[in-house]
């Protein structure tokens, strides 16, 4: 099934279980499904089996999302004290589309302790309370994590996707991989087919006891491994560190909640030199989530590490947020550079990541689906080095296999339906569940086109002529930064930067400086001016450590826009 049949069905209102192999466009469809459902005044409620899977999508966790936290068997007084808590009473009611991307990952018990207390929040005895329910993910990745001695019980086992019923959507084009002969390795792997022609190209990309090649990410299976080889080698590298802390806001147990999922740490160390890799995806500015590189300096204003990309590219690596989300409202956030070393990574950490490369010691592995999670991060052969490898490492589940071919028959049966349906059709019920929603109608159809890897990008605005068009309509700072996805900070320094070229005047700057400031900022302007003039510097480093960190980069950017002279 292509991604342009699987949103049609989406926008009809019918709940669906999304799959495909990695690589074949499933995180990028239903985010295309987000922005097609928020065009339209609908909010959907955004979660994820596991914290870094929520943080990649912006959203929370299945388990904070419904109020169950860590329990799963839950009895009727549960379920009812649970969907009573006014918040969480609230939020289900509110919501009319669920996501819950890594399905893989989350058991029976808990996607049928999510149904109850949607169904009992809701009052309505429709699967789920009457909502629409999307779940995404592979189950051929990895599984649920289980207590020793308990046995697996994947979602669909669950009697709440019997109830559910989703249509199938198996998508089968691919984003990832073009390397003929590493797809019919991975294809291999999926079907339990693996043979000897499979075994010798994997055995081609085998180097025992090698050293890895040089900025190229090592994946190993335990964390300790991880922290053991980035620690290294970074210590080796000759440059002073420079520490960049994670800044918060919002409700602490939210803020834990992203910080657990973010692949950026809460403190992190860099020297120049360091392999490092991004985790956050922003197209406009070169990179995605597993986009590598090294550190190659660091600003002298800002102190922000510049990166030179594996494709030669060089980024300034300003800080990003990381947000939870609900009704489109942002209830927390943190602020880190968007970076982790990489000279090592978990399996674990890598699921969702599109790698150039990456280094594989897979004789530890210890699970299903984790050597295949592992082999299918890298787009080519060329891009695979192995280290080792075990039997398991090309084991799959064998009940994923039995299912899986159910699966993809059912959705050839669905594409074979679909085409006796009308255009015409798909858009009145496109429509009618847009109204039912409570959602506003709109002629624009989003498109969806998925660019392959190192295809030409479209001609884009720059991003300061984007920041211009959209402070000149009165747009606020928080709200550009939204729109760009960007942190605030940028933003201003994006209104300092068109001041200095006399694109914004003084007195259009004047109210947006005034707002922002705090009125201790304000009381010591004359103090700090006077400070940037005695040092006889505009750069904001110099300025921040004379007044002894007291104020953030921004509230010097924003003291710095009200110097008389200021061109910078």
């Amino acid at each position: 099934m292509t991604q342009e049949q699987a949103l049609k069905i989406l926008k009809t209102g019918r709940s669906v279980f999304l799959t495909g192999e990695p690589g074949s466009g499933k995180t990028h469809l239903i985010n295309g499904y987000i922005e097609y459902l928020r065009s339209h005044r609908i909010e959907p409620a955004i979660t994820a089996s596991t914290g870094i899977a929520a943080t990649h999508i912006g959203g929370m966790t299945i388990h904070s999302w419904s109020g169950i936290g860590i329990s799963k068997n839950l009895s009727k007084y549960d379920i009812e004290r649970i969907a009573r808590k006014s918040h969480i009473e609230k939020r289900i009611k509110k919501t009319r589309v669920l996501i819950i991307d890594e399905i893989s990952m989350l058991d029976a018990a808990t996607l049928s302790a999510v149904e109850a207390v949607c169904r009992e929040a809701r009052e309505n005895e429709m699967p789920f309370g009457g909502m629409q329910v999307a779940l995404v993910g592979d189950f051929f990745q990895l599984p649920p994590v289980t207590r020793e001695g308990e046995e697996t019980q994947f979602a669909f086992e669950s009697e709440a996707w019997r109830v559910l019923n989703p249509a199938i959507c198996y998508l089968t084009e691919q984003h990832r991989q073009e390397d003929a002969k590493f797809l019919s390795v991975l294809k291999a792997i999926r079907q339990n087919n693996f043979r000897e022609d499979h075994f010798i190209h994997l055995n081609a990309r085998m180097n025992p006891g090698s050293k890895a090649p040089d900025g190229i990410t090592k994946l190993f299976p335990h964390n300790a491994d991880v922290d053991r080889v980035n620690d290294a080698e970074l210590a080796k590298l000759p440059d002073k560190i420079h520490s960049f802390k994670m800044e918060s806001r919002g409700p602490r147990k939210l803020v834990e909640t992203i910080i657990k999922g973010c692949l950026s740490p809460e403190e992190l160390n860099l020297k120049k030199g360091a392999v490092v890799m991004f985790t956050k995806n922003s197209p406009r500015d070169g990179f995605v989530n597993g986009t590598l590189g090294k550190i190659i300096g660091f600003d002298r204003e800002t102190g922000y590490p510049m990166v030179k990309t594996k494709s030669g590219k060089t980024i300034e690596a300003e800080p990003m947020d990381w947000t939870v989300e609900e009704h489109g409202l942002i209830r927390a956030k943190i602020i880190q550079i968007p970076l982790r070393l990489a000279w090592a990574i978990t399996v674990h950490k890598s699921q969702g990541m599109s790698l150039d490369g990456a280094v594989m010691n897979l004789k530890t592995v210890f699970e299903y689906g984790q050597g295949y999670v592992a082999l299918s991060r890298v787009r080519s052969l060329d891009g695979l080095h192995l280290l080792g490898i075990n039997d398991h490492a090309l084991l799959v589940h064998p009940e994923i296999l039995e299912k899986d071919a159910v699966f993809r028959a059912q959705s050839e049966g669905l594409e074979s339906n679909l085409k006796k349906i009308s255009a015409d059709a798909f858009r009145q019920k496109a429509d009618e569940f847009i109204l039912s929603c409570g959602g506003k109608l709109k002629t624009e159809k989003p498109s969806l086109c998925h660019s392959r890897a190192g295809g030409k990008p479209e001609e884009k605005i720059s991003t300061l002529d984007k920041t211009l068009a959209m402070f000149k309509k009165g747009k606020s700072i928080a709200e550009i930064a939204k729109e760009h996805s960007l942190v605030e900070g940028t933003i201003l320094s994006h209104i300092e930067k068109l001041a200095s070229q006399d694109k914004i005047s003084p007195d259009e700057i004047m109210p947006v400086v005034d707002a922002l400031m705090s009125a201790d900022l304000k009381k010591h302007l004359p103090e700090i001016h006077k400070i940037f003039e005695n040092l006889d510097t505009t750069n904001l480093g110099p300025v921040r450590e004379h007044l002894d960190n007291k104020y953030s980069y921004d509230d010097l950017r924003l003291a710095r826009m009200l110097l008389p002279t200021n061109k910078a």
